[in-house]
C-alpha cells in the first residue's frame, strides 16, 4: 500500500505499525508524488493526508479517483468535522479515520479494506434490500431513491459501514457530530426517527442498553 503524508514522523511509524502487521507500505512526502507513484496501479490502498503544504488534499483525492475508480483510498486527517468526511466519501474514499487515531482501529480498517477483493464502479453499501449511494449521498430501500442530508447520509453511513455492529449513541455522537462522548444530547435519536420516517421503520433497530444497528429488511 501507499501512505501519504507530509510528515515525515507519520510517514515512518504508520511504515512500522503496517510492517509489524505483514502489510507492506511505500510511502510518498506529496499528493503529487502520489499521482505518480500509483500511476502503474500497483497499491491495492491509498491512506491518503487531507492536509499537506501547498496542496488541496481533496483536489488530491479526486485526482487519484478519477485516473483509477477502482483505487482504494482511506483518508487519515485530522479534519474530524462531519462535512469533511462526507466531502471525501463522495470524491471517492473508501473510508475516513480522523486523527489521532488508534492503532488497533487503524490497522482492522486497513485489513477490511484490503479484504475487500471487489469494488464496484459506484460505491455503494448495502445491507438486506438498503442500499447506500455514497457518491449521489442517497438511500433506497427498493422503493427508490431517498436524497439525504449530510447528517443523515454520516449517520447511515456509520451504521452501515458494519451491518448488524451495534453502536451506542456515544460512538455514534462522537463519530457524526464531534461532541465529546460525555456530551448529553438527544440528536442522535431526532436522526435516527428521521431516517426511519423515510426510509421505513424497521430499517435501524434499537437495542436495548446498546444503542443502534442497521437491520437486513
Amino acid at each position: 500500500m501507499l501512505v501519504v503524508d507530509d510528515d515525515e514522523r507519520i510517514r515512518r511509524v504508520l511504515e512500522r505499525i503496517l510492517g509489524a502487521h505483514g502489510i507492506e507500505a511505500n510511502t510518498a512526502a506529496s499528493g503529487k508524488e502520489a499521482v505518480r507513484m500509483t500511476a502503474s496501479g500497483a497499491y491495492d490502498l491509498v491512506i491518503l493526508d487531507l492536509l499537506m503544504p501547498g496542496e488541496d488534499g481533496f483536489s488530491v483525492l479526486k485526482d487519484l479517483a478519477r485516473r483509477d475508480p477502482d483505487q482504494a483510498i482511506l483518508v487519515l486527517s485530522c479534519l474530524s468535522d462531519p462535512e469533511s468526511k462526507v466531502t471525501s466519501l463522495g470524491l471517492g474514499a473508501d473510508d475516513y479515520v480522523p486523527k489521532p487515531f488508534h492503532v488497533e482501529e487503524l490497522v482492522a480498517r486497513v485489513q477490511a479494506r484490503l479484504r475487500a477483493v471487489a469494488r464496484p464502479g459506484r460505491p455503494v453499501l448495502g445491507c438486506g434490500r438498503l442500499r447506500l449511494d455514497v457518491l449521489h449521498r442517497q438511500a433506497d430501500t427498493g422503493a427508490g431513491p431517498v436524497a439525504l442530508t449530510s447528517r443523515e447520509f454520516q449517520l447511515l453511513w456509520e451504521l452501515m459501514r458494519d451491518p448488524g455492529a451495534v453502536l451506542s449513541k456515544e460512538e455514534l455522537l462522537a463519530r457524526v457530530w464531534g461532541s465529546a462522548p460525555q456530551f448529553a444530547s438527544n440528536v442522535v435519536d431526532v436522526y435516527v426517527r428521521r431516517l426511519r420516517s423515510r426510509l421505513g421503520a424497521d430499517v435501524i433497530a434499537t437495542v436495548r442498553n446498546g444503542g443502534y444497528r442497521v437491520e437486513p429488511v
